[in-house]
């Protein structure tokens, strides 16, 4: 019996568990390492989880040091969305949440040294962009979707829009 002509098309992974997780590194990357796996809230559960690691890696780099990791999270990050969002067949699941690790990462990194409640003023500033995608956040929501490079960076795209709208109110206030 020969295999059909068109094999059957497989539904999309919407809920990713530990499974789809570990099946693959870009998933585990772009899954924030479990955190956008939450059931809740997965963007804040993986901006926290960018808030616990950044705390991790300040004790053992320098400023100039986490400056490469977050361009070189931004490169593999890109890499891994781009994977996972096509392995699920969506083009912007919420449970990728590597976007809000590295647009976080980015923010903490030109914020710090910061005491908690700078953090944690700047943490609630991103959740809020990232979640409202007030003017330009939304322009950059919009702007590249797809399958591909184009796709995976479209995911990354509209938080980096996020940081950017957060460093600009923290610049305003210190301003002030």
């Amino acid at each position: 019996m020969a295999a059909p002509l068109n094999p059957p098309v497989r539904p999309p992974v919407l809920r990713p568990g530990l499974g789809f997780m570990l099946a693959h590194p870009a998933h585990a990357i772009a899954l924030g390492f479990g955190s956008g796996l939450s059931p809740v809230a997965p963007g804040t559960a993986g901006t926290l989880w960018a808030w616990a690691a950044y705390l991790v890696l300040q004790h053992w780099l320098g400023a100039g040091a986490i400056g490469l990791v977050v361009a070189a999270g931004f490169v593999i990050g890109w890499w891994a969305c781009t994977v996972t969002a096509s392995h699920m067949r969506v083009l912007d699941p919420g449970s990728i949440v590597w976007d809000e690790v590295i647009a976080f990462w980015l923010v903490l990194w030109l914020v710090m040294p910061a005491g908690f409640w700078g953090q944690f003023w700047a943490f609630v500033l991103f959740r809020v962009f990232d979640a409202v995608k007030p003017g330009p956040v939304a322009w950059a929501d919009d702007l590249f979707h797809g399958f591909g490079w184009r796709g995976g960076f479209g995911i990354l795209l509209d938080d980096l829009v996020a940081a950017f709208c957060t460093l600009l109110v923290i610049a305003a206030w210190r301003f002030w």
